[in-house]
């Protein structure tokens, strides 16, 4: 947890700086990386909130996505991913929104993704999307990884819309 919370730092230094916010909606990563950004001395400033939809049922309660809206997207991929940050952005009312969905392991999904397997996305100023693979099957270590991936890929966003002009 020490190595997310580093990242989480300096999201939180960024994030304070520039006085935006972040929503985030992860699901193999079971809530790591609302852990991480919470565990940051003045958190209130930047996070306004996080769900862990880990199921179809959390889904459409959490984030307000029913099958309709989920026509012609599959979980733990990368245009849910994307579609997912939106509407934890959007219903936040935040200025970043960030989705974590995957294959935890120790088996993978029955989308025929292998453990170690997740999406990535980030809605905000920047747009960023992508897929991990960890080859491992290893379900902590793995939901660590996503995690950091997570954080990993927010700070390389925040960076970005730093360099914008």
């Amino acid at each position: 947890m020490h190595a997310l919370m580093e990242r989480a730092g300096r999201i939180a230094a960024r994030l304070t700086a520039r006085r935006e916010t972040v929503a985030v909606a992860e699901s193999s990563a079971g809530g790591l990386v609302s852990a991480a950004l919470l565990a940051v001395p003045g958190a209130s400033a930047y996070f306004l909130g996080g769900a862990v939809v880990y199921t179809a049922q959390a889904r459409r309660a959490l984030i307000g996505l029913d099958e309709a809206g989920m026509a012609g997207l599959r979980s733990a991929s990368e245009p849910y991913a994307e579609r997912v940050a939106a509407l934890v952005r959007e219903r936040h009312g935040a200025a970043w929104g960030l989705c974590e969905t995957g294959a935890a392991g120790p088996r993978g999904n029955r989308y025929g993704d292998a453990a170690g397997h997740t999406c990535l996305a980030v809605a905000g100023p920047v747009t960023r999307r992508l897929t991990v693979e960890t080859g491992y099957a290893d379900r902590a270590a793995n939901m660590d990884a996503f995690a950091g991936a997570m954080l990993d890929t927010f700070l390389e966003a925040l960076a970005e819309a730093d360099r914008a002009p």
